[in-house]
């Protein structure tokens, strides 16, 4: 299994996930995901919805939103 991810969003690199003892840490290859960046995620496909979020709500993440 491996335990590096790239998140794209929206044809965009948001950035890379890479697994650890706390699920997966985020680090940001954009600008606009830096608020991102060194966050722990319990899974890829969640520190992708927090991007795409980011995206979706003009780099304001929701209060409560992962």
């Amino acid at each position: 299994m491996p335990n590096a991810y790239v998140i794209e969003v929206y044809n965009r690199t948001a950035g890379i996930v890479t697994a650890d003892e706390r699920g997966f840490s985020f680090f940001s290859s954009e600008r606009a995901f830096d608020s991102l960046e060194g966050q722990s995620f319990a899974s890829a496909r969640e520190a992708e919805r927090a991007a795409r979020a980011l995206v979706t709500t003009g780099g304001r993440r929701r209060r409560g939103a992962i």
